[in-house]
């Protein structure tokens, strides 16, 4: 279906185009590289440190209660942060314009125990081409417990989402380590999105395997081999780390497409969406917390997800300095830019959006 679903030609607009110009312009004046800095040298050093440290430091010196705990939540939030800075900019090409080293680095993946395969396919097709739209946007697609488009199906429980959604995002790595990979390993072939063949698929299935295999027994054998931990003690911190890095990954996607304001386009019969590309990545996504430097720089510059969406191979550092230039051409060409001032304010309303699509019908019981 992804091969046949495009974007209308006629909807197409000279914005991107001018602002692209604009953008470019920016870095060639400033004579500066569009790739990572020093800057995010140093942020890639103290991701990765904050999640190999406290495992050293755990098994090495095998600390016991609280201590313990917070070594795990630390390394959850290293997952995350090497999730959103190192990996993320790595797997779109934007870390470096060597491609051995956005290879390698974007392997740093395997540290949260996923697979970089699947998460290509995921996120640089499927969501960044076809961004809040279903079924084909991997992120807003329907898994029961959470209903995060107003044309997925509605099950009761639904309408006390708000409360219960941040329960289930926790889970989020933890399932990708145990079961998505091997989920999207099958519907990703179904779709027509992995178009290897069944040979090359065979391999790709056993290093998968090969790849949890290696990921548990590191996380868990070593620990309880060297570091003299309890069986109990490592399944309380592994669920410590992943319920932190699900919770903080899931929540700042969430908070940048699954709000009030962004639209939720429908593929026509044609297999066509009504709207240029472009204008398409400005309905559906929202900034937030531009002005929070320290957020920024924990998260990557996922607040900044307009310009990480228009600009994908842009390393994220940039994405303050070009943001009023898009921002100014978005308002020349009379389109809508839109932004949370805050992590609260953009909480607020993914919470409003939970409750309001909690209430809807289905799309079938609304014709109905």
């Amino acid at each position: 279906m992804t091969n046949k679903t495009k974007f209308s030609s006629e909807a197409k607009s000279l914005f991107f185009s001018v602002l692209k110009k604009r953008v470019e312009a920016y870095f060639v004046q400033n004579q500066i590289s569009k790739y990572a800095n020093r800057t995010m040298v140093v942020k890639t050093i103290v991701m990765l440190s904050l999640y190999i440290v406290p495992f050293i430091v755990l098994v090495v010196w095998q600390p016991s209660g609280g201590l313990s705990a917070l070594l795990w939540v630390l390394m959850g939030l290293g997952i995350a942060g090497i999730g959103m800075n190192v990996m993320h900019d790595a797997n779109h090409g934007a870390y470096s314009k060597r491609g051995w080293i956005n290879k390698w680095l974007g392997y740093s993946i395997y540290l949260a125990g996923g697979g970089v395969a699947n998460w290509k396919w995921q996120h640089n097709l499927l969501h960044h081409t076809y961004t809040n739209i279903v079924p084909l946007d991997e992120d807003i697609k329907d898994r029961v417990v959470v209903k995060l488009s107003p044309h997925g199906k509605s099950v009761a429980f639904h309408r006390f989402q708000w409360i219960h959604a941040f329960f289930f995002y926790s889970f989020m790595t933890l399932y990708w380590v145990l079961a998505k990979d091997f989920v999207q390993y099958v519907s990703f072939i179904k779709m027509g999105v992995n178009t290897q063949t069944k040979e090359q698929n065979g391999v790709f299935l056993a290093k998968l395997i090969l790849l949890k295999v290696l990921y548990i027994g590191v996380l868990w054998g070593v620990p309880m081999y060297w570091g003299n931990m309890s069986f109990g003690e490592v399944l309380g911190g592994f669920l410590l780390m992943h319920l932190s890095a699900g919770l903080v990954l899931t929540l700042t996607f969430q908070l940048a497409h699954s709000v009030e304001g962004t639209t939720h386009p429908t593929i026509s019969e044609d297999n066509t969406i009504a709207k240029d590309w472009a204008i398409h990545q400005l309905e559906t996504t929202v900034n937030f917390a531009p002005k929070n430097v320290y957020l920024s720089w924990y998260m990557g510059g996922l607040n900044f997800q307009i310009e990480h969406h228009l600009f994908p191979k842009i390393c994220h550092v940039h994405y303050p300095a070009i943001a009023p230039i898009v921002r100014q051409t978005a308002e020349e060409f009379g389109l809508t830019y839109m932004e949370h001032p805050s992590f609260v304010k953009a909480l607020q309303s993914h919470i409003s959006m939970l409750k309001r699509f909690g209430n809807l019908p289905s799309p079938e019981e609304a014709i109905g």
